[in-house]
């Protein structure tokens, strides 16, 4: 069944209203017409079942059937900090990470960054990125939309650290056994001293920030700043990753701890 996301001023009192790009996709694409179902969320979790009731290529007009629960949500909510890539490697990143289960994406710099930064395309890069997340949350059934977050300096992503209860910073020396600890490690050592405490205290979701370096990786130094900062360091395994597949093995790696994958 087809999938929208609206904005929450467009899902109130048990009408959905379809606009923009998206009322052209149903009524030209999808051919949508009087009674045909779909389903519609407002990006922050609210979902629903609802009976299209009017349809012109400007606006599509869906009466709403039933709420949904936002089943499709992972448990523990998840910001991939990526320093920036070159090319279109973080579309990759924002596409197939929406699909897997990211809850944000944090672009920042980081010393061995090889593309140069333009403020001035800031903003255009922004709106394509979170183009590339509502499409990709559209395709996997997502309840809510990945935000994109504005790319941080490297002291503003360290400064940042303690605002979330677990920093994993990988570190491509970790994946040595012989010198650290894999992400499995380092996470299971995590819950067993804070999440059964945090959940049973408030019924918070976990929220953790998953660091990934750039093509260079990261220096010894940034490594000891992280860790300084409240950050744990964690290997991804005895290869060495490209920086487009690192956060998305680390997120998937931490999906199965949380036990949406049989983990945990």
């Amino acid at each position: 069944m087809q999938r929208y996301f609206v904005a929450p001023e467009q899902f109130r009192d048990g009408v959905i209203t379809i606009t923009g790009e998206d009322a052209h996709h149903a009524a030209r694409v999808m051919r949508m017409k009087a009674d045909d179902q779909l389903i519609a969320s407002d990006g922050t979790g609210l979902s629903a079942l609802a009976v299209v009731r009017e349809v012109t290529p400007q606006e599509v007009k869906a009466e709403v059937l039933e709420l949904l629960a936002p089943d499709s949500e992972p448990a523990w909510t998840v910001t991939i900090a990526q320093s920036l890539p070159k090319g279109d490697k973080m579309e990759l990143v924002i596409q197939k990470g929406t699909e897997i289960g990211a809850a944000a994406f944090l672009p920042f710099e980081s010393e061995r960054m090889i593309v140069q930064y333009d403020a001035k395309k800031e903003a255009k890069r922004l709106e394509r990125w979170s183009k590339i997340a509502k499409e990709a949350a559209e395709q996997s059934h997502r309840h809510r939309i990945p935000s994109i977050l504005p790319l941080a300096s490297w002291k503003k992503l360290l400064a940042g650290i303690s605002d979330y209860d677990l920093a994993l910073f990988c570190y491509e020396r970790e994946g040595d056994r012989a010198h650290g600890q894999g992400i499995g490690d380092v996470v299971r050592a995590w819950k067993q001293e804070r999440v059964e405490a945090m959940e049973s205290a408030s019924g918070k979701e976990p929220s953790i920030l998953l660091i990934v370096g750039s093509e260079g990786g990261f220096t010894e130094r940034e490594a000891e700043e992280a860790q300084a900062a409240g950050a744990r360091l964690a290997g991804l395994g005895k290869r060495i990753l490209r920086t487009e597949t690192a956060g998305l093995v680390g997120l998937t790696c931490l999906l199965y701890e949380s036990g949406e994958m049989g983990g945990a």
